[in-house]
């Protein structure tokens, strides 16, 4: 916030000019007047939050991620209610659902849009903010419409997986994910194999919650042994036959 007399010190500006440019500027959005200033308006007020925007993400190791996507839709029955969390992975999923008849809950934004226009499914969405960057919607109240939704599934994909179990670099984020994973019996992590280095530092749930990882060949073999000694089942995608893929680095 900034007071109209900072603003006239700084600019040299008379109180009449001042208050005429803040009336254009709260035309277009960029602040709200208040008593005796402005501050930043919804249109250019940061929306923050500590992970890799979606659209930056989803180019990283994409052939990968196609196929850990495909091995999870072949997990789903016609008939069945899941829960798709927001995720550059779990984003892939979209096209081998689309003649899936399922109930999907979702909060990720670009997922239920793509599933909406193009799948034969039904699709739920929280309520909440919408995230530009990250492309997800995050409900503050703990008391919403996803606590009245019961899902055979959830397939969640995370910034990192270790001993700690599943991973999330982000408080809100981590906070979103644990209200959905309440409302499944079954979780499935999808994670690439660069997933496996240390990456967050908030733990959405332990690995006893996690009933199967789906990951490539590129994860490291002590990372396996490691979740299949926890309980977990491991299916991994062999990827020699992915001739090439977009953002092999990720």
């Amino acid at each position: 916030m900034v007071p109209v007399r900072d603003l006239m010190r700084e600019t040299r500006a008379s109180s009449a000019s001042i208050r005429r440019d803040l009336g254009k500027l709260e035309e277009t959005g960029a602040i709200l007047r208040v008593h005796g200033g402005a501050e930043l308006g919804p249109a250019v007020r940061p929306q923050e939050l500590g992970t890799r925007a979606f659209e930056v993400s989803r180019t990283l190791n994409l052939g990968r991620k196609r196929a850990i996507a495909e091995a999870a839709a072949d997990l789903c029955v016609d008939g069945q209610s899941i829960i798709i969390n927001a995720g550059s992975t779990t984003y892939q999923m979209v096209d081998p659902l689309r003649e899936r008849r399922l109930n999907i809950l979702t909060n990720s934004f670009p997922i239920a849009e793509a599933l909406i226009a193009h799948g034969k499914s039904r699709v739920m969405v929280p309520g909440g903010e919408v995230y530009r960057k990250q492309a997800i919607i995050l409900s503050p109240f703990d008391d919403d419409a996803i606590q009245h939704y019961a899902a055979d599934t959830m397939f969640m994909s995370c910034a990192s997986i270790g001993p700690m179990g599943v991973i999330e670099g982000d408080p809100l984020i981590a906070r979103a994910e644990t209200k959905l994973l309440a409302r499944a019996q079954k979780l499935v992590v999808l994670v690439d194999g660069s997933k496996f280095a240390p990456r967050g530092s908030i733990v959405v749930c332990p690995l006893a919650r996690v009933s199967t990882v789906i990951t490539d060949d590129a994860a490291p073999n002590q990372s396996l042994a490691m979740l299949r000694a926890a309980g977990v089942h491991v299916i991994v995608v062999p990827m020699r036959s992915v001739i090439s893929e977009a953002g092999s680095v990720g």
